[in-house]
């Protein structure tokens, strides 16, 4: 094993149960959530396929959605996310290009282009839990609201995260 995989297997075993007995009660202003699990999925390596993107994506959600008793809503919203991320990923091309060894992390592209990569996408997925969750479109400015929030939270988190755990490499 590589240390990408090693890197990716540890943060799947530590975000998973981190979102279900940390954030899952985490609530911010009554508003947002937070949804640090997503950092596992946004840091697959560059070549992984759509398919087993969105099957990590199915198998991620399933495991969340057990914990936090929602019948898919999650792996629903995580699939989309990781079929829409190859795409984005076109669209968001670094100066450098993108190697196919490096995970897209911020230590490996920098911070702005971390955020410009996972921002649509945490957003997203927000808006995809929050809209399945509600089934209500009159509620359309108090999910958006909750979306956006959610995703500043979520993205926060992310960031924060990989500054601890993943330091840049010397």
């Amino acid at each position: 094993m590589n240390r990408n995989t090693i890197i990716l297997i540890t943060s799947f075993i530590v975000l998973i149960p981190l979102q279900i007995l940390v954030f899952q009660n985490f609530v911010f202003f009554n508003l947002g959530f937070c949804f640090i699990y997503l950092l596992f999925l946004l840091s697959l390596p560059l070549e992984v396929s759509i398919i087993t993107g969105m099957l990590l994506a199915l198998v991620t959600g399933l495991t969340v959605d057990i914990f936090y008793q929602t019948l898919g809503i999650h792996a629903a919203a995580g699939v989309l996310m990781m079929f829409l991320k190859p795409y984005w990923l076109k669209l968001n091309v670094p100066r450098s290009g993108y190697e196919a060894s490096r995970l897209p992390l911020i230590r490996e592209y920098g911070l702005s282009w971390f955020i410009v990569y996972t921002l649509p996408l945490i957003f997203i997925y927000t808006l995809s839990v929050l809209f399945i969750e509600a089934s209500n479109s009159s509620l359309f400015w108090l999910i958006l609201s909750k979306a956006l929030v959610t995703t500043l939270v979520t993205l926060l988190f992310v960031i924060v995260t990989q500054y601890i755990f993943y330091p840049k490499s010397k």
